[in-house]
């Protein structure tokens, strides 16, 4: 199986490659969330980290440890080692705009 993606959308991190729509598949699932998308921060010692930016429902408080133990269950190795509860950016026909979500969580 041969998966196209966008290159941004791959997170090499700890020398393995993450694809972002994996766990964000894994978190689609989960209860309490509304929309999530997956970008990749830099990190010292892993290269890269996973950082799930979720909008939860209505009510319900969303943790890391929460969705840690949630998506462990379907990509146990690749889970978010930060979370950022935001509304998720999109374009008129639904397209999650990830460059936006970077730009507004990268440090000046």
């Amino acid at each position: 199986m041969t998966i196209v993606y966008r290159l941004k959308d791959l997170i090499i991190t700890g020398g393995r490659n993450v694809y972002s729509v994996e766990v964000e598949n894994a978190l689609a699932a989960h209860p309490d969330i509304a929309d999530a998308a997956i970008i990749g921060r830099p990190d010292d010692t892993y290269g890269e980290r996973i950082v799930a930016v979720v909008t939860p429902h209505d009510g319900p408080e969303v943790t890391l440890e929460g969705i840690r133990e949630f998506a462990a269950t379907y990509v146990a190795d690749k889970l978010p080692r930060e979370i950022v509860v935001r509304e998720i950016p999109d374009d008129p026909s639904g397209t999650v705009l990830k460059h936006v979500i970077r730009k507004d969580l990268t440090p000046a």
